[in-house]
């Protein structure tokens, strides 16, 4: 092949995500199938494949085998979509001999008849039509006419070189139905989609599209997530970081809290993540909500995605301590997004980030938590890897990130469902400890990547008027165990009066 002839032109199928991950579209005057179980998505998409066609002033058809025109038609309505006169729906019934017992075939077989009547049909409709979109659903009632793997295979490339002669671009949906799977179409397709449909223990159904294989043009392979919703079908193509780079002149984020800076080494550095990790309590997401908040003040937007706190309750409790979270958002410099964990796939949530972080120019972002983004995976040995090219495309942007993670227990030896602290530039270690009859939290800085950071561990408090840190702590020990004990007599411990 000539390598420098350009590549196939290409067919928008409707859905964009779908678009990015097939390079485009699919490739004009080729037939492509489309497959998956029932329910997991295939008419929803053949329908917005014709639409998109219409709307481009392409004539388009869907042949259906299974399905009625009523069907159809209700199915469309659903997502607030109207078929118009550049898509024909062409209802393939049975013949009527076929439900008549008295006409049935006693000397030919009735499957010979049939699919050969079935397949004269639809010829005399393309060539009515002449359509340059097709829709065949689906082939499982072709596998079952043909009856046998040969006979079966020889149609579909009839209707291959057909379709090619008309210059038609064909989906045929295949909704894998039959006993045994026949891969015959894989062979003869141009490009095979593969639709998933996966049930987790608790929560809502998660869907995610795979490219099995496409000819002549590059894809991004791997799994996709996906969602139906009113609408139509949504893909969202899984993030690579490295596609991302972008050149940026790194700058010191401050928290507007002179000791917690010092603590810092000055600042944390944009285009960094950082990890505040510590019990229940201690503090970590206002600790965030101070970054946030002096970030807004800036001058520069800000993002919060929210898993565990129900939204109403974290704007009361950060405006009792002097956060107004309500005033940033309304000012249109704090943007706020709650993520239901029970309903959120991993790519949907990495979406919903990269077009926040791209369409608003945003600067800093908090995932407040760790925990619930967890609980919105169900196979959780992946986590770490949506995580790590999520916060590398963050890290490129020039974005200063920030994740909180609530380790279980509140003292002594405590742990973490997972641990991601080798992914975190910076890591914030929060803790409890007694003294002089009162529960005090403790603050210090473990990781630093990007310059040098205090050693020391300072006392941490949260009142009316804000985040405040005491002067170093030199006389405790067991910080690190988990349990700070006091073991001097004049440490300079804050007022709680």
């Amino acid at each position: 092949m000539d390598a420098d002839k350009p590549l196939l032109p290409k067919a928008s199928t409707g859905v964009a995500g779908l678009d990015a991950v097939l390079g485009g579209g699919l490739a004009r005057k080729r037939l492509h199938l489309l497959e998956g179980s029932p329910g997991t998505g295939k008419t929803t998409i053949a329908l917005q494949f014709l639409i998109a066609g219409a709307a481009a002033g392409e004539v388009g058809i869907y042949v259906s085998l299974a399905e009625t025109e009523e069907e159809l038609r209700d199915g469309a309505r659903s997502h607030g979509w109207k078929l118009d006169e550049k898509i024909e729906v062409f209802e393939l019934v049975p013949p009527e001999s076929a439900l008549d017992p008295d006409q049935q075939q006693s000397l030919l077989y009735s499957s010979d008849l049939e699919l050969g009547e079935t397949v004269k049909r639809i010829f005399e409709c393309i060539e009515r039509l002449k359509p340059q979109r097709v829709v065949i659903d689906s082939l499982s009632e072709i596998r079952l006419l043909a009856q046998s793997s040969l006979r079966y295979r020889r149609q579909i490339l009839a209707l291959k070189h057909y379709f090619a002669q008309h210059q038609s671009t064909v989906i045929m949906l295949d909704d894998l139905t039959t006993e045994t799977t026949d891969r015959a179409v894989h062979s003869i397709a141009h490009s095979v989609l593969h639709l998933d449909q996966l049930a987790p223990i608790y929560g809502g159904e998660r869907r995610r599209l795979r490219v099995v294989k496409c000819r002549g043009q590059p894809f991004r392979s791997g799994y996709h997530d996906a969602i139906i919703g009113t609408g139509g079908f949504q893909v969202f193509p899984r993030l690579v970081a490295a596609e991302h780079r972008k050149s940026m002149t790194p700058t010191l984020v401050r928290s507007g809290v002179d000791p917690m800076d010092a603590l810092l080494g000055g600042g944390i550095s944009s285009g960094s993540s950082t990890l505040l990790i510590g019990p229940a309590g201690t503090g970590k997401s206002l600790l965030v909500l101070q970054f946030l908040a002096e970030s807004v003040r800036r001058g520069e937007p800000a993002a919060l995605f929210v898993f565990d706190e129900e939204l109403g309750l974290l704007l009361n409790r950060a405006k009792g301590v002097g956060v107004d979270l309500i005033g940033m958002r309304d000012a249109g410099k704090l943007f706020i997004e709650q993520m239901d964990a029970a309903e959120l796939s991993p790519g949907e949530f990495s979406h919903r980030v990269r077009a926040l972080i791209e369409r608003e120019g945003i600067r800093i972002a908090a995932i407040d938590s760790l925990n619930g983004y967890q609980a919105s995976m169900p196979e959780e040995q992946h986590l770490t890897l949506h995580l790590h090219e999520l916060l590398q495309f963050l890290n490129r942007q020039g974005v200063a990130t920030f994740l909180t993670i609530a380790q279980h227990g509140m003292v002594g030896d405590m742990k973490q469902t997972i641990d991601v602290t080798y992914l975190a530039d910076n890591v914030i270690m929060l803790r409890y400890f007694e003294a002089l009859g009162r529960v005090r939290r403790a603050i210090s800085v473990m990781k630093k990547r990007t310059g040098a950071h205090e050693d020391t561990i300072r006392e941490f408090r949260i009142s009316e008027r804000g985040i405040m840190l005491g002067e170093p702590l030199r006389e405790f020990q067991g910080v690190l165990r988990g349990v700070p004990t006091y073991v001097g007599q004049s440490a300079p411990l804050m007022d709680h009066s």
